[in-house]
């Protein structure tokens, strides 16, 4: 019976064009070793040097986005369910190829991070860049981990506006989802 639903699941995922998928806690270890795998995974396929370096960007961002705000979130009453929500899904479409991730957030985070991605999402290569250059000179406050460029520079390396959704899952989390096409 398991081998059938694992066939199941891989059926799906070839479905959805995935190539890479991992599910599980990110740690620093796993984000380089996956990291090493996409590059390999890439360069095998004969695809472009920018192409396999967008995609390597991206999926880094993205893994280290989800790790850092687990480590935030670790001693709440909701960093162990969090923790154990991550998941990265690398692919190709006729779009191009995409890097998807999804992982638990509190609702209460949700307005904030609603809000970079709809200003980000509003703006056109030039508008990015500029975006950019202003968020390198603003100070970066105590305790925060980032420069908070890198949702603008997945938006930069992109091929269309970054896709995202948030699904509620009960009262203190949902689900967040972010996807960028290369």
């Amino acid at each position: 019976m398991f081998e059938l639903n694992l066939l199941d699941l891989q059926k799906v995922l070839q479905n959805y064009g995935v190539l890479i998928n991992f599910s599980g806690r990110f740690t620093q270890e796993i984000i380089e070793e996956l990291g090493d795998a996409v590059k390999k995974y890439l360069e095998n396929e004969a695809t472009s040097q920018n192409d396999t370096y967008n995609v390597f960007a991206v999926f880094i961002e993205q893994t280290q986005n989800i790790k850092n705000y687990n480590a935030r979130k670790c001693g709440s009453l909701t960093g162990e369910r969090i923790s154990n929500s991550d998941i990265v899904a690398i692919g190709k479409s006729d779009i191009g190829y995409f890097v998807t991730s999804g992982n638990i957030v509190e609702n209460k985070d949700i307005d904030l991070l609603m809000s970079k991605l709809d200003e980000i999402s509003k703006l056109d290569k030039i508008g990015l860049k500029k975006l950019y250059k202003e968020q390198l000179k603003k100070d970066i406050l105590p305790g925060s981990t980032s420069a908070g460029l890198g949702l603008i520079d997945m938006a930069r390396r992109a091929r269309r506006p970054l896709e995202y959704s948030m699904v509620r899952i009960d009262e203190n989390v949902s689900f967040f989802t972010l996807k960028v096409y290369i």
